[in-house]
């Protein structure tokens, strides 16, 4: 599933394809606005919140209206869910995936966008944007990131583990499950641990944080990072993550083998992997000496 880092690179792409200028045609395809069409809308910004994109758009001046009324705003909101992804091509340009997976197209003079594979998409009027992102927590790379208000959420819940916690957009918005295992490594806590066992929360979250702001830029993902919080795992010759899909393959910092589980199988939340060393993460009670 695209995390926090993947859905800010694409409003920034998309802004820079689509803000300003004057939707040509649009195409929704999916039954709740197959027939709504915004040709003549012009497109106001794009921005992300946590793993949600907000493209705002402006209406059309309305002809025969008099006095400063305020013009028309709609959202079209989306979420990549684990397949989704937008694309920006020039005007009819051909697609790189296949056209029965596009839900969305807009056009304008200078270039097509195409959502393929959307697990959300919808248009709400802007002023109604909160009925969908509202429920979200602090976003680890918004203006409104709080890292107080994401710890205080967290531990409203103290049963949870910390694993499970990350990952609830409700405590803050943006981790998925690759950050919620690095940051999980690089703090020395098992995923699987209660919150109320987490003694430094606030370093995972300033973790997590630093991590997704290491990745806005182009090349691959990585979260091995010099002190200074560059990426290394690129041209070093490291392994991109920690321990994320590095099950059996020694940790990067004691050698142990890293190891998959599963997580949330008792709390009512998806079921996720997790990965992590048993020596530099045990779980209490456990004898990390013993890791094979």
């Amino acid at each position: 599933m695209p995390e926090g880092d993947s859905v800010f690179r694409a409003a920034a792409q998309l802004h820079a394809a689509l803000a300003g200028r004057q939707l040509i045609s649009t195409d929704f395809r999916v039954p709740r606005f197959a027939t709504l069409k915004l040709g003549g809308w012009t497109v106001e910004e794009v921005v992300p919140r946590g793993k949600h994109l907000l493209m705002r758009l402006q209406g059309p001046a309305q002809p025969g209206r008099t006095g400063p009324a305020e013009p028309d705003r709609l959202t079209i909101h989306s979420h990549l869910k684990m397949e989704g992804t937008w694309q920006v091509y020039p005007p009819g340009g051909r697609w790189r995936k296949p056209g029965f997976t596009a839900r969305c197209v807009l056009r304008t003079a200078s270039a097509d966008a195409v959502g393929f594979s959307l697990g959300i998409l919808e248009v709400v009027r802007t002023s109604d944007e909160e009925s969908v992102v509202g429920h979200l927590g602090p976003d680890l790379l918004g203006p409104d990131w709080d890292l107080a208000e994401a710890e205080r959420r967290i531990r409203t819940a103290p049963d949870v583990p910390i694993g499970v916690a990350l990952l609830d957009q409700r405590n803050l918005a943006g981790i998925g499950n690759i950050y919620r295992c690095e940051a999980c490594f690089l703090a020395g806590v098992h995923p699987g641990l209660p919150v109320s066992a987490v003694l430094d929360l606030a370093a995972i979250l300033t973790d997590a944080k630093t991590l997704l702001e290491a990745n806005l830029g182009a090349g691959r993902r990585t979260t091995v990072l010099n002190p200074r919080g560059r990426p290394v795992g690129r041209t070093s010759g490291l392994p991109g993550y920690w321990v994320y899909r590095r099950d059996h393959q020694p940790c990067l910092k004691c050698g142990t083998p890293v190891r998959r589980g599963v997580l949330a199988r008792d709390t009512g939340a998806e079921e996720r992997d997790i990965y992590y060393c048993p020596m530099c993460q045990p779980m209490p009670g456990t004898n990390p000496s013993l890791a094979s």
